[in-house]
């Protein structure tokens, strides 16, 4: 009987352990890898570069390689091309659809790979594709943002490309549409930055808040901003201002330079007013004053006529004198 029972509950064990492993969740499959990376290729010192850099005068024709490395155990097809670059908000790298053809085609069309646009990189190779980016004649001086790009069964993979055509080199930008929005802890300085000139920028922003009635809180101290300013770019920001007044009228001034003596100033002013009194704007300021005014003038239209004046004494005139009595009898 020990026997027996102690076979019952091994099997009893073994039963309740099938379950504990039928019921548990499958462990979620690994996402699905790209299964090869496009970097641009080393150079003579061997050095790991994050984009490429080419710098040349008009009508010169530059060259560079990318690198494709295969990491699985099949061969890829990749798909390469040359694409017109720009920069999102937050200062990541975006590039043209292939489909969307630019009315004026810019340093993407320029790039070709000659026969090479589609590459078969075998198991676990590593492919070197040498690419040359022809720079027109005519074209103008400073950076102009391209990339490549490789494409393989819908996964695609952008290598920025830094041009710079030689040439004077302008660096100017405006800060425009300062504007002050939100209250409290929520308030934020909304403003936009446009690049105005041919190369591109690192803006620094510094930022000076004027109050009409006390003292205006701090607002962000001066720093470097952590976006790319690509020539031609206008980016909208906001910096966060935890803590403007809860009632007043402010003026925020911003301040932006870059470097090769670029350098912006614009401003913006809004009442500040308490959450619980959201109607009470400046219009509405205002034209509380001109209410107060209205019934002062009124209180003052309704007094009583007091009437006319009380006539004034007659202005005095010359006087005849009165005559003089001489006494000639003694008194007694």
């Amino acid at each position: 009987m020990p026997v027996l029972h102690t076979l019952r509950r091994a099997g009893a064990v073994l039963l309740l352990a099938a379950a504990a492993l039928l019921a548990a969740p499958a462990s979620p499959a690994a996402a699905d890898e790209p299964g090869w990376t496009a970097e641009p290729a080393a150079g003579t010192a061997a050095a790991v570069r994050p984009y490429f850099y080419l710098a040349g005068a008009p009508g010169t024709v530059l060259e560079d390689r990318l690198a494709l490395v295969n990491t699985t155990d099949r061969e890829r097809t990749v798909t390469l091309r040359g694409a017109d670059a720009y920069n999102t908000a937050d200062g990541a790298l975006a590039v043209r659809p292939a489909t969307a053809a630019p009315a004026t085609p810019g340093a993407g069309s320029w790039i070709s790979f000659g026969t090479a646009t589609t590459v078969t990189v075998p198991p676990r190779t590593r492919a070197v594709v040498p690419f040359t980016l022809t720079v027109p004649p005519a074209s103008p001086p400073g950076d102009h943002p391209a990339a490549v790009v490789a494409t393989e069964a819908g996964h695609e993979v952008a290598v920025r490309v830094h041009l710079r055509v030689g040439g004077p080199a302008l660096a100017a930008l405006t800060v425009e549409d300062v504007a002050v929005r939100g209250r409290g802890r929520s308030a934020v300085i909304a403003y936009t930055l446009v690049n105005r000139g041919n190369v591109a920028l690192a803006p620094a922003l510094r930022i000076r808040a004027d109050s009409l009635v006390g003292d205006a809180p701090a607002p962000p101290r001066a720093r470097t901003l952590p976006v790319e300013l690509l020539p031609g770019q206008r980016v909208e920001l906001t910096e966060p201002w935890p803590g403007a007044p809860a009632l007043d009228r402010v003026r925020v001034t911003l301040t932006v330079t870059a470097p090769g003596g670029a350098r912006a100033e614009a401003g913006g002013s809004r009442w500040l007013v308490p959450g619980g009194l959201p109607g009470w704007t400046g219009a509405g300021l205002l034209a509380l004053g001109a209410t107060t005014a209205a019934a002062l003038y009124l209180v003052r239209g309704r007094r009583p006529d007091p009437g006319p004046a009380p006539d004034a004494p007659p202005a005095a005139g010359p006087t005849t004198p009165a005559p003089h009595h001489e006494l000639t009898g003694a008194a007694r």
